[in-house]
């Protein structure tokens, strides 16, 4: 498998992906209401294709703010079905956030299983940090920034216009 830049290209081909991986009900999730009207930041998404050229694997980040503070959401994270359960997520995931480590030291936020997220450094997010819709607690997962930063807390909202730091 090849790691590679997200590009416009392909806009179709994850399009279907994100459908066959997660199905229509993503629409309605909280996290999807952080992703309206605001733009990801194609720096810090990438693809995974197979050596024929095949999309296999994506993930993208957004820019939002966490109360005050300037954080990412990460997501969608999307496996083609028959290729769940290979790494391939997994291996997307740690050179997207080695990417990211390399550039910022930000908080990034998102909804998702704790034992799948952990293994990259995420944990359950305080209970100070609010998404603008409902969620399950246990499922907003925070990655701390290295640095350790201010204390997070307040509603998490898009930051359509703001370039990551």
């Amino acid at each position: 498998m090849t790691i590679i830049p997200y590009a416009p290209r392909w806009d179709f081909g994850v399009a279907a992906l994100l459908d066959a991986s997660m199905g229509p009900g993503r629409y309605a999730r909280t996290a999807e209401r952080l992703r309206e009207g605001n733009q990801q930041i194609d720096a810090y998404c990438f693809l995974m294709l197979t050596e024929e050229g095949d999309l296999r694997a994506s993930i993208s980040f957004w820019p939002l703010l966490i109360g005050p503070t300037f954080g990412l959401l990460l997501g969608p994270l999307a496996v083609r079905p028959i290729d769940q359960g290979k790494g391939y997520g997994q291996n997307l995931m740690v050179h997207a956030l080695s990417v990211i480590d390399a550039d910022t030291d930000c908080p990034i936020i998102l909804v998702g299983d704790l034992p799948y997220y952990q293994r990259a450094g995420f944990q359950v997010a305080p209970a100070d940090i609010r998404l603008p819709g409902p969620v399950d607690p246990k499922r907003l997962l925070l990655r701390s920034p290295v640095s350790g930063g201010v204390p997070l807390e307040g509603l998490v909202r898009p930051a359509p216009m703001r370039e990551a730091p």
